[in-house]
């Protein structure tokens, strides 16, 4: 599944779908996924130039791929931010949930979530 998300009600649209696709998967799979793609996304849109290009697949597991239109490259390593911190906890969650996170310029941001 391929979608180009340019605003939050699209995000919105595109997890509606995805999660009907893969709600056979136990329940906090299911939950890993939206949050690990809300996450992902909602970065993007925010650092990435305006526009997301999300892909989701299942395969061994469920492949989330995100990119943006500027070339957006998250830090390799994430850090937790302090606890009075507003921001900085997104790609930290993201990290704890997936098996793995690989970056590419054709791809953006990659990740595996096994099931």
């Amino acid at each position: 599944m391929r979608f180009e998300i340019d605003c939050f009600p699209a995000l919105r649209e595109a997890l509606l779908k995805i999660i009907a696709e893969i709600g056979d998967l136990p329940e906090g799979v299911v939950f890993d996924c939206k949050l690990v793609i809300d996450e992902l996304v909602s970065n993007v849109l925010q650092h990435g130039g305006g526009r997301a290009f999300l892909a989701v697949e299942r395969t061994d597991g469920i492949r989330i791929s995100v990119r943006g239109e500027n070339g957006f490259r998250p830090p390799e390593q994430s850090v937790l931010s302090p606890a009075d911190a507003e921001r900085g906890r997104g790609l930290y969650l993201v990290d704890a949930l997936v098996s793995s996170r690989t970056y590419s310029e054709e791809e953006g941001i990659t990740v595996i979530i096994r099931d």
